[in-house]
């Protein structure tokens, strides 16, 4: 693989860690989670034969300190982070932007805040819930984990939540718990031990935030020759397909399907490289 150039760039109350490989026109990964700009490691270096590919890991995540530990968190402020870097990146240029989960809402958001930067953009399974009709009961669903990582602990919450997220009825793919570390090569439990230590703020102060977003559905829709909405093939009636299947149809643009589920990105990178490259270039 090649190696990719680190920067580091300062933002308002954080200095992002980014990584880019490849030439060619920019095209901007927006990690969701807590992957990190690790998270795109499996379609990165494909990526980068036809882009000068850049991820990064979001404020507060990771390599990415923040100034404040304690600092609210906003979309906003995460979207204005992903245009920093592409004034930086990609100056006299716009760009492509992909955006998986939680960095497919700043993805939506960049898209309407800036869209003179953006030539075109990939939100896969944004959980924009409160777009739902049934968004209430959601809202009802973040209290519950607030109120269990209060009173119990992390990964009790991280269940109640992941157990929100999937299909009625569904079955856990398996144990809620922290990953084991031993015998995995050095890269990958150094990627799994950053994971964890990031789970508090991804679930305690970037999942209620984002989760509570409103997206400017009427600006996505003068926008939405320049969006593709995209879910798991494997995700249909969890929690993160339905607003992408919801603002597809509300916006016109056809739900365009990816190999997986949710964490297509992890758990199918060829295949689901493949498919971006081909959205893309769309």
């Amino acid at each position: 693989m090649t190696t990719p150039t680190i920067g580091r760039l300062r933002v308002d109350g954080a200095t992002l860690h980014y990584e880019v490989r490849g030439r060619g026109p920019l095209l901007l990964l927006i990690p969701g989670g807590t992957g990190g700009a690790a998270s795109f490691d499996g379609v990165a270096e494909d990526l980068a034969a036809d882009y000068t590919v850049a991820s990064y890991d979001p404020r507060g995540l990771s390599r990415s300190p923040l100034d404040d530990p304690q600092a609210p968190q906003s979309v906003a402020r995460h979207a204005e982070d992903a245009f920093r870097l592409l004034e930086l990146l990609s100056p006299d240029a716009p760009a492509r932007v992909a955006g998986c989960s939680s960095g497919a809402i700043v993805a939506l958001h960049l898209l309407a805040a800036c869209p003179g930067r953006i030539e075109r953009v990939v939100a896969h399974e944004p959980p924009v819930v409160e777009v739902l009709p049934d968004a209430a009961e959601h809202r009802a669903l973040l209290a519950r984990v607030r109120d269990t990582l209060e009173r119990d602990g992390l990964m009790p919450a991280a269940a109640v939540f992941a157990a929100g997220l999937r299909r009625p009825g569904a079955e856990p793919a398996e144990p809620a718990g922290v990953p084991a570390v031993t015998g995995l090569p050095p890269q990958a439990r150094a990627r799994v031990e950053r994971t964890m230590a990031d789970m508090p703020y991804f679930l305690g102060r970037i999942v209620p935030s984002f989760m509570a977003y409103t997206p400017d559905v009427e600006r996505l829709e003068a926008l939405s020759d320049r969006l593709v909405l995209a879910a798991g093939t494997d995700s249909r009636g969890e929690l993160p397909y339905r607003p992408a299947a919801f603002l597809a149809e509300r916006l016109g643009t056809g739900l365009v399907h990816f190999p997986g589920g949710h964490t297509g990105l992890s758990t199918h990178p060829a295949e689901f490289g493949e498919r971006l490259r081909k959205v893309l270039g769309a």
